[in-house]
């Protein structure tokens, strides 16, 4: 298998990656901005990242990379070869089932609890996040569909008033990242067909029992729109 380097894969624009300027913070800046590319499917399965590239492009030493990198690695959101280059895990169909499964256990009990407690100041915050998924849906705009998508669901994650169980969330679409990158590399073809809305239906039925405060009906519509991107994956791992 070919390693593809950060050196000759990535540029600056291409992550949305940033020099980091704030000296006593410089190794936790580096740790999130990876992070936050990777849960966005910024980076292709298994694309590579050799310290030095990284620490070049960030404007630090490579102590700092180091440490992120084996941060990441630890939540099994990279891999660690014998030179030091991390890659980003490879995909495959059970991968994607297993973790569409834990997704669908945590998230799901996660929007149950936030039915019990979300206010409708917050529920009226997730209409207009969902207008703007729907937008982006209409536009074929993915990054920006996909954007909506994960504001739209950790905001009800987050009235679950579980951080326990919002940082076990946020490690999942840490991993689920390399499948985001493969479904984001097709959605603009799949949005310019979807006529009928069927990406953001599952966001309405969602929203429709919060504001019915029915945490099993909640739990079903989460599970099913994760359920439903699943499906979609699996014709693209094949």
């Amino acid at each position: 298998m070919t390693v593809v380097t950060l050196d000759s894969k990535i540029r600056n624009d291409a992550a949305g990656l940033r020099a980091v300027k704030r000296r006593m913070t410089t190794q936790d800046l580096v740790y999130e901005q990876l992070r936050d590319a990777l849960i966005a499917g910024k980076f292709e399965a298994g694309q590579g990242f050799t310290i030095a590239a990284l620490a070049d492009q960030f404007g630090t030493s490579h102590m700092p990379v180091r440490e992120a990198l084996r941060r990441l690695a630890a939540e099994n959101a990279l891999s660690i070869g014998t030179s030091g280059t991390a890659m980003v895990p490879l995909t495959s169909t059970a991968g994607l089932d297993h973790l569409g499964q834990a997704r669908c256990v945590l998230e799901g009990a996660a929007a149950r609890l936030a039915a019990e407690r979300i206010d409708p100041g917050s529920i009226d915050r997730l209409k207009v996040i969902t207008d703007v998924h729907v937008e982006a849906l209409r536009d074929g705009a993915s990054d920006r569909m996909l954007a909506s998508n994960r504001e739209f669901h950790f905001m009800i994650y987050e009235a679950a008033g579980n951080p326990v169980m919002v940082n076990l969330i946020q490690n999942l679409w840490l991993r689920y990242g390399p499948y985001v990158r493969m479904l984001s590399d097709r959605m603009t073809d799949l949005l310019i067909h979807d006529d009928g809305g069927d990406y953001s239906r599952h966001h309405v039925k969602i929203m429709e029992a919060l504001r019915a405060r029915d945490g099993a009906a909640a739990e079903k519509a989460l599970m099913a729109d994760i359920l439903a991107t699943q499906a979609l994956l699996h014709e693209f791992c094949r």
